[in-house]
């Protein structure tokens, strides 16, 4: 696999990757399909498998590098990670704050954001799920600018096994809209159309991401951390409770530490 990405511009590699993370969600959308409905323990479980993926990614494939590469800036090692990482968070609550979604499960009359009320459920669940497509497509853009720029840090296959990781947890993602769509009675296409199109928005962050810090470098740990903070603000904010608000804790929670331990080892068998 890595051979595949090796001739390829730093934009080709992030483009491809992200065509692989936006087609695992389609995937997942295209559940639909086959079934009208799943149980809810199955959805929670996959949930909470892909808020464990995200907390990994933040750490292994994003944090410890912005962390390593900042040992011989003129600032303390700590401070780019330790910035960045709140920005991202601070960036991702604004977006919350302004963006009109509502997290699957969750009642029409609770939707969040500025004036949600009067649009369509579809649009709202679409938009939720792209809110946390959009740092998901920047770590991924952010991790091959890296590789890009050459830093000792930063590896091709590690900026894959990023894109696997987040392509693996994309798949319940297109679940969660289509699923909840086709049982309020939209057909199977509409359904799957507006599942998939939450993951056309990574290929578009990616490629900003791998912009930025291919052209300036000193972004990098700062862009690294940010990806990461504003992906924890995401799993903390509505992946885990929405994981298990529908009773099913226990089985979240372990999902969650499967999801973790995968993404752990991707990233250090690969990284």
């Amino acid at each position: 696999m890595v051979n595949l990405f090796q001739d390829l511009s730093p934009i080709g590699q992030t483009f491809l990757a992200t065509l692989f993370t936006w087609g695992m969600t389609a995937l997942g959308a295209a559940l639909v399909f086959a079934t009208r409905g799943m149980r809810q323990k199955l959805l929670d479980g996959m949930l909470g498998f892909a808020g464990g993926v995200m907390i990994a990614a933040s750490y292994w494939s994003l944090l410890g590098p912005s962390i390593e590469m900042s040992a011989n800036l003129r600032v303390p090692a700590w401070f780019p990670a330790a910035s960045g990482f709140l920005i991202g968070g601070v960036f991702l609550w604004g977006i919350d704050k302004l963006l009109p979604h509502l997290h699957p499960n969750t009642p029409l009359s609770q939707a969040e954001g500025y004036h949600p009320k009067g649009r369509k459920r579809s649009t709202l669940l679409v938009l939720a799920i792209t809110l946390h497509n959009i740092p998901e497509g920047l770590a991924v853009g952010i991790a091959f600018g890296a590789v890009a720029n050459g830093t000792s840090d930063a590896t091709l296959a590690g900026a894959i096994a990023l894109a696997l990781g987040i392509g693996i947890q994309n798949f319940p993602e297109g679940v969660a809209v289509s699923l909840p769509l086709r049982g309020e009675g939209m057909t199977k296409m509409r359904s799957f159309l507006y599942g998939q199109f939450s993951g056309m928005v990574e290929p578009i962050a990616a490629i900003i991401g791998c912009i930025a810090v291919t052209f300036v470098e000193p972004l990098l740990p700062y862009a690294l951390s940010f990806a990461a903070g504003a992906m924890i603000f995401v799993v903390a904010e509505e992946v885990i409770p929405g994981s298990q608000e529908k009773g099913n804790k226990d089985l979240a929670a372990m999902s969650l530490m499967v999801g973790f331990v995968i993404m752990m080892i991707l990233d250090v068998a690969l990284g």
